[in-house]
């Protein structure tokens, strides 16, 4: 196994010890785990890239590790109220429908590559999670800190839900072709 894939794997080992701190109240140390497993996804595509050590694993992991990551906090942000369940439900609805497309795009040897809006979006998600875990650290203890914390959490966290949805509708848009029965055939 290859670094990038090492790292890959190192963020998805990550997800139950973010989970344990965040149920356990820490959320510093949630913090520190989420942030540093961000830090992993960057860091292996660019070494992924860089030496030319892209693998099938990596295509597939990579992004499946990043939506664990961020969708474990988005889930235990809905049990305590932090953040409304339909939130979540909207931005897995997009992951739903781009992966049916890019399924049905396999099964006619067409590989969809991420568009520059996805990324976007799961930059804006790996912004806002860290945003709000400071806020639910600073909870009743920084004052005027807290309330600017507190609008750039919600305010990333709704640029990423804008940004969601912005980009399922251009991934149908401009793979809309794959539903046609003249290209299926």
């Amino acid at each position: 196994m290859n670094l990038p894939n090492k790292l890959t794997v190192c963020r998805m080992i990550a997800v139950p010890f973010f989970i344990a701190a965040y149920l356990t109240g820490y959320f510093i140390i949630a913090l520190i785990i989420f942030i540093a497993a961000s830090f992993t996804d960057m860091l292996d595509g660019k070494i992924a890239r860089k030496y030319n050590l892209v693998s099938n694993f990596g295509k597939i992991m990579d992004p499946l590790a990043d939506k664990i990551l961020v969708y474990s906090a988005f889930c235990l942000m809905i049990g305590d109220g932090t953040i409304p369940a339909w939130m979540l439900i909207v931005i897995l609805a997009r992951e739903f429908v781009v992966s049916g497309v890019r399924t049905v795009a396999a099964s006619d040897g067409i590989v969809i590559a991420a568009a520059m809006s996805g990324k976007a979006k799961t930059v804006l998600q790996m912004i806002a999670v860290p945003l709000l875990l400071f806020m639910l650290a600073l909870k009743g203890n920084a004052g005027g800190a807290e309330q600017i914390i507190y609008y750039l959490a919600y305010g990333f966290l709704w640029a990423s839900l804008v940004m969601t949805v912005y980009s399922g509708i251009e991934y149908i848009v401009k793979n809309s072709n794959v539903f046609k029965e003249e290209s299926r055939s």
